[in-house]
């Protein structure tokens, strides 16, 4: 497709900072087993809680939400779903084990693309993996009622075509070495996105993919830290990016240094948060995560980060931001808000005493 023929990408420069953090990118890759190795127990933990929020983001930026306690119940236990949105829920559960299960099996490909959609789809009335019927714009819209054409993906009668192609081109890439493998997932996604080949689902699918590539090239990182988190605290940088880079895809003329740039920043994010996370989450009696834990359970009234900071010198705001993710991941808090202003509360129904 338009970002993954040989002449555009034979046109791709990178500037020193670019060639700086696929560096570093390459140097993390390395690390990441050394981490595996050493700290089986503490990569457990994040194991899950990863999954917890991966599902919880990505569905959440489609405007899908449940509460704490139902997606931990979701996602940790395999409940059965009992909403429209817990089933949307259940079936990005299914789809993310799928991955993280047999991702090295699953080489990309039409059927394996529409197999992710399909599962998403497979606890809800209506069937999934099927290509779209009618056209469907990207638009954007704005609390006042007005909106916006974001971006024309491909027209239904095309997508199947353009598929292939998108397929086809990359294959072709990435046996002849046209490019590195961490410019080639980032740019398809971008076209999948500028495809946009399902009447729905289409963001959560290419969260799914990014995964899926990522582990076939063994940048394992989203397995214990989640990428689609990382997506939605930066969303507005997420959209922004994405609607930029995709200007003038159809004629080829399209810009893709925007994208490029998040996305690897997004994933250096992921790394440098896997490394803080092994080093400070201490599963001993006593250690720093221990204290922040008992600190939060043991409060009544909202409290902020800052003040749990206050309550235990020496721990940093990163081992109390991960200790409170566990905690909410786990359904006994949760957030009022977001940015500086917000509060931690527990959950209802939940006793917090310990």
């Amino acid at each position: 497709m338009q970002s993954l023929t040989p002449d555009f990408l034979s046109k791709l420069r990178y500037n020193g900072s670019q060639v700086a953090t696929l560096r570093a990118l390459g140097e993390y890759r390395g690390k990441q087993q050394l981490f595996v190795a050493q700290s089986p127990e503490v990569l457990n933990d994040l194991k899950q809680l990863a999954v917890i929020e991966s599902t919880e983001s990505s569905n959440r930026l489609e405007g899908v939400v449940v509460t704490p306690a139902r997606l931990k119940s979701l996602v940790v236990k395999n409940a059965e779903p009992k909403s429209r949105s817990e089933q949307e829920i259940a079936g990005y559960r299914d789809a993310l084990s799928l991955i993280h299960e047999a991702a090295e099996g699953m080489p990309i490909s039409e059927g394996v693309i529409r197999q992710l959609h399909s599962m998403l789809y497979r606890y809800l009335p209506q069937d999934g993996g099927e290509w779209k019927a009618t056209n469907n714009d990207i638009i954007e819209r704005h609390p006042d009622g007005s909106s916006r054409i974001r971006f024309r993906p491909v027209a239904a009668h095309l997508t199947p075509i353009a598929m292939v192609e998108m397929v086809t081109q990359y294959r072709k890439a990435l046996d002849q070495n046209q490019a590195d493998p961490l410019v080639l997932v980032p740019l398809v996604i971008l076209d999948f996105l500028c495809i946009h080949p399902f009447s729905d689902g289409n963001g959560r699918v290419a969260r799914l993919l990014t995964l899926l590539l990522l582990y076939q090239f063994d940048y394992r990182v989203g397995r214990f830290i989640s990428l689609e988190r990382i997506f939605e605290d930066s969303k507005e940088s997420y959209y922004e990016t994405l609607e930029v880079s995709s200007q003038g895809w159809h004629e080829g003329l399209h810009n893709v240094q925007p994208w490029l740039d998040y996305f690897w920043g997004a994933l250096l994010r992921a790394y440098k948060e896997f490394e803080v996370r092994v080093g400070t989450i201490e599963k001993r009696h006593g250690g720093k995560s221990d204290r922040v834990r008992v600190e939060a359970l043991k409060r009544f009234l909202p409290f902020s980060i800052t003040e749990l900071e206050e309550a235990c010198p020496g721990v940093s705001r990163d081992t109390v931001r991960i200790v409170l993710r566990s905690l909410k991941a786990e359904g006994l808090i949760q957030s009022t808000g977001k940015g500086r202003n917000a509060k931690w509360i527990k959950s209802s129904g939940v006793d917090l005493r310990t």
